[in-house]
């Protein structure tokens, strides 16, 4: 009566060995069209790093500031204006540049795939019983399992980091665009039907602009669970502030982990803050 209490190892399946085969093919295989957007990724990435450490701070602190202003007033602004200062008073301010880098490379391509695809999803309900449960695997896998085969298939630095965050990150937004345009009113739809709009300036004049605070709130989220990964990416050679906080943590040195922290926290809430204000500023937005 063993076999009750425990699962007889003849019934067992051996899918931890068909991935690790099927990835360690797809490391050979594909290195003809891996290649190529590893090279891509890692060129962009260098250039948005090196553009944000070649700008003055001071013109950094006022862009963020004005870009706040206009998302949601002065105390936004100053907010915002004040968090980039603490970060460069407490010696972050390269370190988090390097993460705004990546975490904006992430952010845009997240939202390059994910409007498109939560768009598709509205639209087709075939589509959307296909990408369900592939949103629901990316959302519920623990991110650490996201790195060893970003880091096999692309190597150590940046590249695998960015791989890896857009996996964890895309989910919020082709979720929130696919609600936004489901949830327009049928009488709008019908109103521009009648008017004679083509389907694509129906979704276009219609339906994305109603829909577009539920596609910014989803944006806002893939940008915070970006942020999030920074440091989980930085195990695979993500450079910036979660580098610094897992060498802080490598070495016991609590205050230089605490304040590489500090940094993403500080980071975190001026993002979120900045894009929530560009939320509630888009009409039908929270006010």
């Amino acid at each position: 009566m063993d076999w009750l209490f425990r699962f007889p190892d003849t019934w067992q399946i051996p899918l931890a060995d068909w991935v690790q085969s099927f990835v360690r093919w797809l490391e050979t295989a594909g290195q003809p069209v891996f290649a190529p957007i590893a090279a891509f990724l890692r060129a962009v990435t260098n250039g948005v790093t090196d553009a944000l450490l070649a700008l003055p701070w001071p013109i950094l602190v006022l862009a963020a500031l004005a870009l706040a202003w206009r998302a949601r007033g002065v105390r936004l602004a100053a907010g915002v204006a004040s968090g980039f200062l603490l970060i460069g008073f407490v010696g972050m301010w390269e370190l988090a540049m390097r993460t705004l880098a990546l975490v904006l490379v992430s952010g845009v391509i997240s939202v390059a795939l994910g409007v498109p695809l939560g768009v598709a999803m509205a639209k087709s309900r075939t589509v959307s019983r296909v990408v369900e449960p592939i949103l629901d695997f990316m959302q519920t896998m623990p991110s650490f399992v996201y790195l060893l085969p970003a880091l096999m298939l692309f190597g150590l630095g940046q590249v695998p980091a960015v791989i890896a965050t857009v996996v964890y990150a895309v989910p919020p937004v082709v979720r929130l665009t696919s609600l936004g345009i489901r949830s327009v009113p049928v009488e709008v739809v019908e109103a521009g039907q009648a008017f004679g709009a083509t389907g694509w300036q129906l979704l276009f004049k219609v339906q994305m602009p109603v829909a577009l605070p539920s596609i910014m709130a989803g944006i806002n989220q893939t940008i915070m669970m970006a942020l999030a990964m920074v440091v989980i990416a930085s195990m695979i050679g993500a450079e910036g502030l979660g580098a610094a906080v897992l060498q802080g943590l490598a070495r016991l040195q609590v205050g230089s982990a605490f304040v590489a922290g500090l940094g993403i926290v500080v980071l975190a809430m001026l993002i979120d803050r900045v894009t929530q204000g560009m939320v509630r500023a888009q009409p039908g937005g929270r006010g």
